[in-house]
């Protein structure tokens, strides 16, 4: 029993020591979803959507003019 308690006594007391946050994701998680979130994270992927569609939109219809007139 006592190696129990020597182990117990031995372990840090109080809350644990806050992670920082490593790399790129992380760091955008850490600043976007952490203590205060924030909704950039939803108007980013709109954007991203949108610019992703756009490039779609522009890439089939110059392929349709390459191969049939309007």
């Amino acid at each position: 029993m006592q190696r129990v308690v020597s182990f117990y006594e031995k372990l840090p007391r109080g809350p644990a020591p806050e992670v920082k946050a490593k790399g790129l994701l992380g760091r955008y998680q850490a600043k976007h979803f952490g203590k205060n979130p924030t909704v950039k994270p939803i108007i980013q992927a709109v954007a991203l959507l949108i610019v992703i569609g756009y490039a779609q939109q522009y890439y089939f219809h110059l392929r349709h003019h390459k191969n049939n007139a309007h």
